[in-house]
């Protein structure tokens, strides 16, 4: 499978991340579209990945006071278990990297069942778990 992932940069390729997130987030996971879609969409670098061609994740990082926050992995239930998401982690640190020279630390609030992912990724768990919108998260943590 061939798996492409870029930053998007224009209105259509918003609209197909956005449909995933929908597809993932509001659909399967039951998630309120009030809580999935918010302030920060318009604050962040969103992005793309197309598995052969398709749309199959997306996700978005943005600046905070505690540095990166990584947020919205979504990947549709086709594509789980291909490289798509280690792809779009990929992506996003090279693109933080070059982008956000100065920021150091990455994080993220996982969901528990994704935890292994990031771990991959030289994330670390920081603090207790939470509950949000529903579903168990652990803040996870990395530097650059």
């Amino acid at each position: 499978m061939n798996i492409e992932v870029f930053h998007i940069d224009n209105e259509d390729d918003l609209k197909k991340g956005f449909r995933i997130r929908e597809a993932v987030y509001i659909e399967e996971q039951k998630i309120d579209r009030a809580d999935e879609f918010d302030e920060f969409d318009s604050l962040s670098h969103h992005f793309l990945a197309l598995a052969n061609g398709i749309p199959a994740g997306t996700c978005r990082w943005r600046l905070t006071e505690e540095g990166c926050k990584l947020e919205r992995f979504a990947t549709l239930s086709e594509f789980r278990k291909k490289g798509v998401a280690g792809k779009m982690m990929e992506a996003m640190i090279d693109h933080i990297s070059s982008r956000a020279a100065n920021v150091r630390r990455l994080y993220l609030n996982a969901q528990v069942n994704a935890m292994p992912l990031y771990t991959k990724y030289g994330f670390r768990e920081e603090g207790e778990r939470f509950l949000e919108c529903g579903i168990e998260h652990q803040k996870m943590t990395r530097t650059l």
